[in-house]
């Protein structure tokens, strides 16, 4: 779930429990076979959709057999990768805009599941577009600031890979790239050996929403834990500055 505290949220995402982990690596398995299929096939240093998918899970701490499980069966037989990407949009208590990315082999059910969300946690599903302009589309790579190198001489690393930005946070550091330019950065900043604990291309909110009401906060955690617990549903982005 993308928000505002980010590295607090790394966190807490990283610290679910077994059910919920198991959601994830579904998760990131439909990601690995997507880029398999659409990325040039099951060989990473020919496919770097496929090296990018690949850092993600690791950043997931997705096990390492689980990753090349993953890739040969996507790999052994492409036809039956039939996962279709779909993104919906809504609003949620308080006018919270929401963008959900989902990857699903029966668009019907999928769409039922996020409408049944939208319901149940007192928002409205919209129409494509209706929030999307409210977010720019970047490569976000968190770093913690004992990742063994400097602050400037990071700095100097990603801006001189592409960046377009380089920022300070508490526990580490935050780099945004376009997402043209995300793996070349992404790849720099493994070949010097930098630990990264989360790197993807996700949605960022121009501007936050605040939920004032405990009937508002109340109804916006069940919407996202209704959405978390489809397997449908690969990722949610909000601007609801928890």
């Amino acid at each position: 779930m993308a928000g505002h505290s980010k590295f607090a949220n790394i966190k807490h995402r990283k610290g679910k429990n077994d059910a919920a982990k198991g959601r994830v690596f579904t998760r990131l398995g439909r990601e690995l076979a997507m880029a398999v299929k659409h990325g040039g096939g099951g060989d990473p240093a020919s496919n770097m959709k496929l090296r990018d998918a690949i850092a993600k899970a690791k950043s997931e701490n997705m096990p390492n057999d689980s990753i090349e499980r993953s890739i040969k069966k996507a790999a052994g037989d492409v036809a039956q990768v039939n996962f279709e990407a779909i993104t919906y949009e809504g609003y949620g208590p308080g006018g919270v805009a929401i963008i959900i990315k989902v990857l699903t082999d029966n668009r019907n059910r999928a769409a039922a599941s996020v409408r049944n969300a939208f319901t149940k946690g007192n928002g409205n599903m919209g129409t494509p577009g209706c929030v999307a302009f409210m977010f720019d589309e970047v490569g976000q790579i968190m770093i913690e600031t004992n990742c063994g190198m400097d602050e400037e001489s990071l700095m100097l690393l990603t801006v001189d890979a592409g960046a377009d930005d380089f920022i300070v946070q508490d526990g580490g550091y935050e780099v945004l790239t376009a997402v043209d330019g995300f793996s070349v950065v992404r790849e720099a900043l493994e070949s010097a050996n930098i630990p990264m604990i989360s790197a993807e291309v996700t949605m960022l909110p121009q501007t936050y929403s605040t939920l004032t009401t405990s009937e508002e906060l109340k109804s916006m955690n069940k919407l996202l834990d209704l959405l978390d617990d489809e397997d449908d549903v690969q990722n949610v982005y909000h601007n609801w500055e928890a």
